[in-house]
């Protein structure tokens, strides 16, 4: 199924700056790789860079970058500690194709696991959808993205259906559906915002600006998208 993110190279972010300046949140989806996400305290995958970037001094061995992915994962209930983990894990497996492919087949091996039991667990739902977004949008078309072929969508609204009132992954959703489908993303992006009066972790990652600061706010972005789409329709 075809992807409904855009494909970008680098310098990906700077370009999607001024995308943003041109069209106003024409968005294809850097928001998931170009913006760190605020986890407070909460552990993640190594990261030395106060960049969105890595910073070449990680020195980090992707070897292990499943099994350490999936362990954070696991010991975690927060939406925006398993964003900004994807998100890091994402960058890794851009340079190390093996790696990037055991991640992705285990993780999407556990969400096929819960989908079908009596109790399906959320956040395993969440991951597959996640990380196979940000593959898409990362790693692009080449041959040796393992998420060719894939659709984050459904995983990602069976997710937010089993968690219920979380609007940190609303918040999520309305970042993976920045081109859609449409209604989905106004009512995730509506819930994400009222949420995030009762969560100061969200609310502190809305009101940071995207990249840089003439850029928009997260909050902007997601409200902007629909309202940009909505006038072109």
């Amino acid at each position: 199924m075809q992807s409904r993110w855009l494909r970008f190279t680098r310098p990906t972010c700077s370009a999607f700056i001024t995308l943003l300046m041109l069209a106003n949140a024409a968005t294809a989806g850097p928001p998931l790789i170009c913006h760190p996400f605020d986890i407070g305290n909460a552990k993640s995958l190594p990261f030395v860079s106060h960049d969105w970037n890595l910073s070449g001094e990680e020195n980090y061995d992707t070897r292990n970058l499943a099994n350490d992915t999936l362990a954070i994962l696991e010991g975690s209930q927060v939406a925006l500690v398993h964003m900004e983990t994807l998100r890091r894990a994402t960058l890794y497996a851009r340079k190390d194709p093996p790696a990037a492919r055991q991640l992705l087949l285990k993780v999407v091996a556990r969400t096929k696991s819960t989908e079908n039991s009596s109790s399906p667990d959320a956040f395993a739902l969440f991951d597959a959808a996640y990380l196979t977004e940000t593959y898409q949008q990362w790693l692009g078309e080449k041959s040796d993205n393992p998420a060719n072929g894939l659709d984050g969508y459904p995983w990602m609204a069976r997710a937010v259906q089993l968690r219920g009132n979380d609007p940190q992954m609303q918040f999520a959703a309305a970042l993976t559906t920045l081109r859609g489908p449409e209604a989905a993303h106004q009512e995730y992006a509506q819930k994400a915002l009222a949420g995030a009066k009762t969560d100061d972790l969200l609310a502190r990652n809305l009101a940071t600006r995207f990249l840089g600061a003439e850029s928009q706010t997260m909050s902007e972005m997601i409200q902007r998208s629909s309202a940009t789409k909505v006038a072109r329709q």
